[in-house]
């Protein structure tokens, strides 16, 4: 049977993957929390900040762990990672805008719910194939910083 040029990600691939973004968001969050409090700058410039940092360190898991048997790009690599997390923001911001304006479920429990839920798994796929395919994409991706 031939071979499908699409290979599928494997368990550490995933895991890799998914261990980056959750210390991207701990950090996104964290810095959002410190700029919004003792810092005290206004929530759209502090998330603006905290998104670059997550950005950042979700790059640098992913560039030094998960994918870090493929060719370097440098600029250009992050730069295309950075477009996908902004595509991964808007579904989230999209689902929201459904949800609330055209669905009419406007509690702050619903927009939760439909931002960081539902938004959130969309993003996250979202965001694995473009990672996978747009940013680190060629062969060697095997392992992840663990294996």
């Amino acid at each position: 049977m031939p071979r499908s040029r699409a290979r599928r990600p494997g368990a550490q691939e995933l895991l890799g993957f998914a261990a980056a973004g959750l210390l991207a968001y701990a950090a996104d969050l964290a810095l959002f929390v410190w700029l919004r409090g003792p810092v005290g700058l206004d929530p759209l410039t502090a998330k603006a900040l905290s998104f670059v940092a997550g950005c950042s360190v979700a790059y640098a898991g992913n560039a030094l762990g998960t994918y870090r048997h493929t060719t370097t790009g440098g600029l250009r690599r992050y730069a295309v990672f950075f477009a996908v997390n902004i595509a991964g923001a808007l579904v989230q911001l999209l689902c929201i805008l459904i949800s609330h304006y055209g669905l009419g479920f406007t509690s702050p429990r619903a927009d939760t719910v439909s931002g960081s839920g539902i938004g959130m798994a969309f993003a996250t796929v979202l965001r694995f194939w473009g990672t996978r395919t747009l940013v680190f994409r060629g062969e060697g991706r095997v392992g992840s910083w663990t294996g």
